[in-house]
């Protein structure tokens, strides 16, 4: 799915949902433990049920990776469930020198065969840019997320001076502070387009993303921390979207999970409606 595809289903839809499919075969309804696969049948339900609420499914493959081959087989036979009309996202973290990229993106781009994945910025530009060249797929490069060790390294402040920054000197303030975080969006954003280039940015930094607009103002945003994490809707639309609507905000517990019992499926179905009824509002 391209970018402009991905912002007709957003306007047909009136909704910027994502629904994460993080599922712990711990905390499925017990009832479905007796199915040969019961993460996918849970999942076929919640996709079922959800569809007509959200554009995006977002699989976090950890939860998938961990119980080894029937696990990887079991998010192939998720990801082929959801609806073409549906982006789809790996939430993989990967990143590593460019011969080693090269073979995550044909994981995640030909054999398993996703819209999306997210990727870990931190080792540069070899790293990132074997994803960035396949067509209408796309790295989603963590920006600033919304994990406690954020502030450990993502909100490092570093100092540039003016010339560092294409700024005219200013004898009262020679320099400015500036976050670690900004520098690597900034520095990223060049090495892709919006058309194959997104960020993650966490909703309990919803103060922050104004600032992110200022480096970005094009790029798709993939928001992660609404729902159970405490995020703000209001917030991310408030500072966060642009002419396109630009973010993908995910729900993940807070869907999924909305219900322990038989009446699951009702229950993500009902929490999604309302997600996406909110978000009509903001559109």
């Amino acid at each position: 799915m391209n970018r402009l595809q991905l912002i007709a289903q957003i306007q047909e839809k009136g909704s910027f949902l994502c629904v994460g499919l993080d599922t712990d075969i711990t905390k499925i309804p017990k009832h479905l433990q007796s199915y040969p696969d019961p993460i996918f049948q849970f999942n076929k339900a919640i996709i079922d049920a959800t569809k007509g609420y959200c554009v995006a499914y977002k699989i976090n493959t950890a939860f998938y990776e961990s119980m080894g081959l029937k696990g990887w087989e079991t998010m192939e036979k998720t990801l082929h469930y959801i609806p073409s009309t549906h982006f789809t996202i790996a939430d993989a973290k990967r990143g590593d020198i460019g011969n080693t990229s090269a073979q995550y993106a044909k994981t995640f781009f030909e054999t398993l065969p996703f819209d999306a994945v997210t990727v870990a910025p931190y080792m540069g530009e070899d790293s990132v840019r074997p994803f960035l060249e396949y067509e209408n797929k796309f790295a989603i490069v963590l920006g600033l997320t919304s994990n406690a060790g954020a502030d450990d390294f993502q909100k490092l402040i570093l100092k540039h001076s003016a010339d560092d920054l294409g700024l005219v000197p200013n004898i009262a303030s020679p320099n400015r502070e500036r976050y670690l975080y900004q520098n690597v969006i900034e520095k990223v954003a060049g090495w892709g387009t919006p058309d194959n280039l997104m960020f993650v940015v966490g909703a309990t930094r919803a103060s922050d993303l104004e600032d992110i607009r200022s480096i970005i103002p094009d790029n798709f945003l993939l928001v992660p921390g609404v729902g159970a994490q405490g995020g703000s809707l209001e917030e991310v639309a408030k500072f966060g979207m642009n002419k396109d609507c630009g973010l993908l905000v995910n729900a993940s517990r807070a869907v999924i999970y909305a219900s322990s019992g038989e009446d699951f499926a009702e229950a993500a179905a009902k929490a999604a409606q309302e997600y996406a009824a909110e978000m009509k509002g903001y559109l």
